[in-house]
């Protein structure tokens, strides 16, 4: 039987305190008002001030991370304690509280997105459907054909009075019999199979599609100004596309086939019946959006480091830290992970990738083992990460 506690606080009280472990529990605020406050400001954030409905730590305590903002109450304040193993409880009798909470994480994830989009290249698009020719021209360029192609159909799809509609015909009609895109269009397929390099979904696009990812690895891309930032790379159980689905807006990001996958395709029908009777996927969706914008949180931070170097070790560390690398002294660990995709997580241009390969192998705790990186001993590349952060705040 779900039984919840409840705690006060004090006027000046702090109820969570950034970069503490006590991540075990969120609180549901009944009445008062708090403030939430970060060491390092994510930039164009403004202060927060919450209020009774509004919730306090969610982030940290379903990621199972530590503290990212400290909250401190503006008035008396009374709250609920809910702790992490009690959530699929609390759902499975309030959907309302749960969905409350994803719809507040999708709209965040889009805000950070572009944040991070703008810190990384140094700009942000409004999402309109003429970029879609953009980025088709970008990953032709790149080489990509199989990626392009599919960007040139959804670009005459949209834009049938679009400046570079004759242009994009031309190119698609080019490229469509020697490349190997899938599912250009919707399909009924509870299930679908995507080759290496295609492109599942394009941002700019239309779409209600959420997908789960059964095998291999989908890369979340954005294209700026003829520049490609890697958002995330995600794995099997992952779940991606939940955001145009449960916003009705464009898609923010592109999905693209990492490796060859095969997704699970949910729709907006199934999506609705799952949600009202399925609370472990409701509790499973909490969790990826917290560990999303963790992730987000800190790729920001590696945002404003100035030095590539320093970016691309920190990114790396992150990247470890997502995959929850234990830091024994002395723990070693593979990465599936090339030089050239952690330039791209940190939104180094192609043209400039070359100048630092070398410099970032000159890190005697790196090296290269099957063109991946080979960590020698992550306890000391998460210091290493950690004095960048911390030199740069």
């Amino acid at each position: 039987m779900l039984q919840l506690s409840f705690v006060n606080f004090k006027k000046g009280s702090y109820l969570v305190v950034e970069g503490k472990n006590t991540s075990d529990r969120f609180l549901i605020i009944r009445d008062g008002k708090v403030v939430c406050r970060r060491r390092e400001e994510i930039p164009g954030e403004h202060q927060q001030i919450l209020g009774a409905g509004d919730f306090v730590g969610v982030i940290p305590c379903m990621a199972a991370r530590s503290q990212i903002e400290t909250v401190i109450a503006l008035t008396d304040v009374s709250a609920i304690s809910v702790r992490r193993d009690q959530y699929p409880e609390l759902i499975e009798r309030n959907i309302p509280v749960a969905m409350k909470i994803i719809r507040t994480f999708t709209k965040q994830l889009r805000l950070m997105n572009e944040t991070l989009t703008k810190l990384t290249l140094n700009n942000v698009l409004t999402d309109t459907p003429e970029q879609l020719f953009g980025i088709a021209a970008y990953y032709e360029k790149v080489g990509k054909p199989d990626i392009s192609v599919y960007g040139y159909y959804q670009y005459l799809k949209a834009c049938r009075n679009g400046k570079n509609f004759a242009k994009a015909r031309q190119r698609f009609v080019a490229l469509k019999p020697v490349t190997h895109a899938v599912y250009f269009e919707p399909t009924k397929d509870i299930l679908r199979w995507y080759p290496k390099d295609t492109m599942i979904f394009s941002e700019c696009q239309l779409g209600t599609d959420m997908f789960i990812i059964q095998e291999g690895k989908v890369k979340i891309t954005k294209v700026v100004d003829g520049n490609e930032v890697t958002l995330a790379v995600l794995k099997k159980g992952d779940i991606f596309g939940e955001m145009a689905l449960l916003e009705n807006k464009p898609r923010s990001a592109s999905a693209i086939a990492h490796e060859d996958c095969r997704v699970m395709v949910v729709n907006s029908e199934n999506f609705n019946q799952m949600v009202t009777t399925q609370a472990q996927l409701v509790a499973r969706l909490t969790t990826m959006f917290a560990e999303r914008l963790w992730a987000l949180y800190r790729q920001i931070m590696n945002s404003q480091l100035e030095n590539p170097i320093h970016k691309m070790i920190d990114m790396l560390a992150l990247e470890l830290e997502k995959q929850r690398i234990q830091t024994d002294t002395d723990a070693s660990y593979q990465t599936d992970l090339t030089i050239a995709d952690i330039e791209n997580m940190c939104g180094i241009p192609q043209n400039m990738q070359g100048q630092y390969i070398y410099k970032f192998m000159e890190n005697s705790n790196i090296k290269i083992v099957d063109k991946k990186i080979y960590v020698k001993d992550c306890l000391e590349l998460y210091k290493e990460a950690a004095f960048y952060r911390k030199r740069k705040a």
